[in-house]
């Protein structure tokens, strides 16, 4: 069997990109080795989540570790990179982004029966619905003159940067499926998330560090809703695809450091050797995670070197902290994640996710949507401003979402909290091929549901892969007996109208 010349396979006989690495001598026993018939058979889709000599011995092919293993795309893309900055709970889309100036008129009356669809068990037994318009008020902002809620003034300042969608809408009304949905493709857990297919596919800008990479906000209002890695994991690929979290505290990366009296050599011939035998396992079982292990292995060896660079914060001038506020020096707020995330995107990491917990908002909204929005409002505004002035941008796409909205009546009788809501939410993108002070989208009277332009979940997935490069159609992965896809089996469209002209 000769070594393949794509490296990777969109498994419809199309390859992503072509490659025509040449196989030096010295690892032409371990190309055999990945042609062992026991792990074709036995593993099937493994095989392929491996994706190819290349992405399995990159670091070897490539001769340096801090170069990169990116792969080329189907077509050029606009974006290099995401950033997700992802507001677990579901913001209420009616005091953010979606302006409904005449819900004053109906505050405190019964909604019209035709808006009661797509309550939960917490509110489908109120006696009454009573429509909650919001406390706060809205003014435009840019040439554009977006409508922004008063609580997201430093975000107004990005109108012209950014398309906010009105017309959102996902199959799940509650939060890990619709988690799921959002990060996944699918209510269902054990799918591989976006960032996973992002590295299967796109491939490492910088070896150094993950392909993909999480940050988890401290909490800092009521109860919040929990986040599980689920969200961020490799599912049927490779678990070299899955995303690394990093840790809110001094040690991002748990047992990176060394222990006292091991010296770097002393931990190189230390790995060499766990490495041996992982290899002499793989040629008797033939198990592609084993492989894996190894590349976690020698990606942690690394770290070792590049994670205390990335948290050390003292190459930050001045001009940052003005930018970002004296709370970016905290690990764990939220300004620090977004600080963090562009100096991930400075040095090569594809995906950063943010997580921010917190915004479901079922009691104290009075209380807690100022300080949730507060909280992200100007770290939102410092990033995208930051990574513009760093002339990153272009490439970068940014997006601020939450799993779905809330409900315009209030739950309860204090008219101080909304239940869930999926059929419309709202959000916003910038950079990375995305229109300027474009808004997208309308919803009824009510922010109930789409009226024109909707939006999927997996739609949106769509149109982030096309502003990457990748046809989502023919970006797919045998596993089950299924050519799995993110956008999963059925027809979605990539939403063309969110992007530049040129594209």
């Amino acid at each position: 069997m000769k070594p393949s010349n794509q490296l990777c396979s969109d498994n419809h006989g199309e390859p992503l990109t072509p490659c025509h690495l040449p196989i030096p001598d010295e690892l032409k026993s371990e190309w055999i080795a990945l042609q062992n018939r026991r792990h074709f058979l036995g593993n099937g889709g493994k095989t392929l989540a491996l994706a190819g000599l290349a992405s399995i011995l990159g670091d070897k092919l490539i001769g340096n570790a801090s170069a990169s293993n990116n792969k080329p795309t189907h077509f050029p893309g606009t974006a290099k990179r995401v950033i997700s900055l992802f507001m677990s709970g579901g913001p209420p889309q009616m005091e953010t982004l979606d302006y409904k100036p005449g819900l004053a008129k109906w505050n405190g009356k019964d909604i019209p029966s035709s808006v009661k669809a797509n309550s939960t068990g917490m509110t489908s037994g109120q006696a009454r619905f009573p429509v909650a318009a919001s406390r706060w008020g809205f003014k435009q902002y840019g040439e554009s003159g977006r409508w922004i809620s008063d609580l997201l003034p430093n975000t107004g300042k990005l109108a012209d940067e950014m398309t906010v969608i009105n017309s959102m809408h996902t199959d799940a009304i509650n939060h890990e499926p619709a988690q799921l949905q959002f990060n996944t493709g699918s209510m269902i857990p054990g799918k591989p998330s976006m960032g996973a297919w992002l590295s299967y596919g796109l491939g490492s800008l910088n070896n150094n560090l993950p392909t993909y990479v999480v940050l988890t906000t401290k909490n800092t209002v009521g109860n919040a809703q929990p986040i599980t890695s689920r969200l961020w994991g490799s599912g049927f690929l490779s678990s070299s695809y899955a995303g690394v979290q990093l840790r809110a505290a001094k040690d991002p990366v748990l047992y990176l450091k060394d222990p006292k009296g091991m010296d770097r050599q002393t931990r190189r011939d230390l790995l060499d050797a766990v490495n041996e035998m992982n290899r002499k396992t793989y040629e008797e079982f033939g198990d592609a995670e084993t492989h894996s292990r190894i590349k976690q292995y020698e990606m942690a060896f690394r770290m070792q070197a590049s994670v205390p660079e990335l948290s050390d914060l003292s190459d930050e001038p001045a001009s940052t902290w003005a930018l970002y506020g004296e709370e970016a020096k905290i690990p764990g707020s939220y300004a620090y994640n977004c600080l963090m995330a562009r100096r991930l995107a400075e040095r090569g990491v594809r995906c950063t996710q943010v997580y921010k917990r917190g915004w479901d908002v079922h009691a104290n909204l009075k209380k807690d949507l100022p300080i949730l929005c507060r909280e992200v409002d100007r770290a939102n505004y410092a990033l995208v401003t930051d990574l513009k002035r760093r002339g990153m941008l272009d490439d970068t796409l940014v997006m601020w979402n939450g799993e779905f909205g809330r409900t315009v009546y209030s739950q309860g009788t204090k008219a101080d909290g909304r239940d869930h809501h999926a059929d419309c939410f709202s959000m916003w993108m910038a950079g990375g091929g995305i229109k300027q002070g474009h808004l997208h989208g309308k919803t009824d009277d009510f922010s109930s549901v789409v009226v024109e332009d909707p939006v999927h979940t997996s739609d949106l997935s769509a149109t982030i892969l096309h502003a990457l490069g990748i046809k989502h159609e023919n970006f797919s992965f045998r596993f089950g007996g299924l050519d799995q896809r993110l956008t999963g089996v059925e027809h979605r469209k990539v939403v063309k109208a969110l992007l530049k002209a040129h594209q």
